[in-house]
C-alpha cells in the first residue's frame, strides 16, 4: 500500500513539474539595433482586427494591421501577424512572452516572415512597442512590452525586466534609422 501511495505521489509530482516547465518562456535580450537588422519589416501600424482558430492542434491568433509608416521593408497597406495562443470558445492558450493586440491600438513592430503571407514579431514582446500620447504635451512616446517582462542577458547571465519606456517615438525612429545605416539593413 505504501509503495502504491509513493508511486501515485511521484506521478503527481512529475505531472506538476511538467506543467510548470511547459509554461516557461525564455527570451534572449536583443537590442533595438539587432532587432532592426534582423527584421524584414519595421513599421508603425494600427491594429484592425484579431481572429483566433485552430491549426495543427494549436490555437493561433492572426492579427491584421494597417501600416501607417514604414521604417524598413515594403509590407504593403495591410499585414497579418500570426502568433501562438489565444482564445477559442472557452479554451484559452497562453504563451508567456507573446504579445496580444487590441483593435485600434497603435504600435511599432519589428517583423519577420512566418510563412508566405504572414509575419511574426521578432523576439515576440521585445519587438513590440506600444504608442501613446503623453499628457499635456500630446507628444507620442513608446513603451517596449519587455519593460515589464524579464529577458535573459547573456553578458550578466541574469534575467531582468528591461526595455524602452517613455521614449519619444521620434527617438526610436532615429535609433532604427541609425542601426540600418550602420548595418546596411542585413541580418547580423
Amino acid at each position: 500500500m505504501k509503495r502504491i501511495r509513493r508511486i501515485a505521489l511521484l506521478g503527481v509530482f512529475v505531472a506538476l513539474v511538467a506543467c510548470a516547465a511547459a509554461r516557461a518562456t525564455t527570451l534572449m535580450r536583443m537590442s533595438v539595433e539587432k532587432m532592426a537588422r534582423t527584421a524584414e519589416v519595421v513599421a508603425r501600424a494600427r491594429c484592425v482586427a484579431n481572429v483566433t482558430g485552430w491549426d495543427a492542434g494549436e490555437i493561433w491568433t492572426v492579427t491584421t494591421f494597417r501600416i501607417e509608416e514604414t521604417w524598413k521593408g515594403a509590407p504593403g497597406e495591410l499585414i497579418t501577424v500570426r502568433l501562438l495562443g489565444g482564445r477559442v470558445g472557452n479554451l484559452i492558450s497562453t504563451v508567456d512572452g507573446v504579445p496580444r493586440f487590441q483593435a485600434g491600438e497603435d504600435v511599432v513592430l519589428f517583423l519577420e516572415r512566418a510563412g508566405r503571407v504572414d509575419f511574426s514579431v521578432v523576439s515576440w514582446m521585445q519587438g513590440t512597442f506600444r504608442i501613446r500620447l503623453e499628457r499635456g504635451t500630446a507628444e507620442e512616446s513608446v513603451a517596449q512590452d519587455t519593460a515589464a517582462f524579464a529577458t535573459y542577458d547573456p553578458e550578466t547571465r541574469r534575467f531582468e525586466a528591461s526595455g524602452i519606456r517613455g521614449t519619444r517615438l521620434d527617438a526610436l525612429r532615429e535609433l532604427v534609422a541609425a542601426a540600418l545605416s550602420a548595418g546596411v539593413g542585413g541580418k547580423p
